[in-house]
């Protein structure tokens, strides 16, 4: 068994390079902690829905509480808000419970809300990213948070909104039943992203199951999955809409 990498620190951070005209600020409210790269200063008014989008999931779970302590699909209830009932959808395809989407769901969240006031918006929560864009960006995989990242997945400036969201069997303290040093998957949907990321570490246990977890993300297309990349130890694979590029 690797030994997890459990450290509060997000060094990662320290490499985000806003672009001309934008800067970087960080937004944390309770658990909740954002990473925002935008062109203008938007951190109350993103500190504030966060908040409030905050406030429906912990109401959810009050009164539902196997939505967070399930790790399968739960059904779809009629009378749940909107992001509960996207959560919800999004694991469907992937057979994880709808936690595993809750990343995804709160950077897409705060993303779609603030993009008409900066077009471009990028929102990092906890390695899952969820982007709109004007230009052409790189996001860098983070594998070994020691050593930093070394490789990094570019963005055509065509084809935002782009989410990138990581699942680590080793990185964090967020649940996965994987041993993997990291799957990252790219989709529109970061919702579905974050689950499929979740669902796919999940296999990856030895260096064997690499394969195993292309093969699934390759049936996972027809959800909305564009790419994957897998790392365990030195060995590396990717498959999809990937243009990886190394970093300096």
């Amino acid at each position: 068994m690797k030994k997890p990498h459990l450290s509060a620190e997000r060094s990662y951070r320290d490499s985000v390079r806003p672009q001309e005209g934008e800067i970087r600020f960080q937004v944390a409210v309770e658990q909740t902690d954002l990473l925002i790269v935008a062109e203008k200063d938007l951190r109350h008014e993103i500190a504030s829905y966060v908040s409030q989008v905050r406030g429906e999931i912990k109401n959810w779970i009050m009164f539902h509480p196997e939505f967070a302590d399930s790790l399968a699909p739960l059904p779809m209830p009629d009378e749940a808000p909107p992001i509960i009932r996207a959560m919800i959808a999004a694991v469907d395809a992937v057979g994880v419970g709808p936690m595993a989407a809750v990343a995804g769901a709160v950077a897409q969240a705060v993303g779609d809300r603030f993009v008409s006031e900066s077009p471009n918006l990028l929102v990092e929560n906890g390695g899952d990213t969820y982007m709109h864009s004007t230009r052409e960006r790189v996001v860098a995989l983070l594998a070994e948070p020691d050593s930093g990242a070394m490789v990094g997945l570019k963005v055509e400036a065509d084809a935002f909104p782009v989410a990138v969201c990581a699942s680590s069997g080793v990185i964090g303290h967020s649940l996965s039943l994987g041993n993997g040093d990291l799957v990252a998957v790219r989709a529109k949907d970061a919702r579905f992203a974050d689950a499929a990321a979740t669902a796919l570490c999940n296999l990856l246990r030895s260096e064997a199951d690499i394969d195993k977890v292309l093969k699934v993300a390759q049936q996972l297309t027809e959800y909305g999955l564009e790419g994957v990349f897998a790392q365990y130890d030195d060995k590396l694979a990717a498959w999809g809409e990937l243009e990886l590029v190394a970093l300096d």
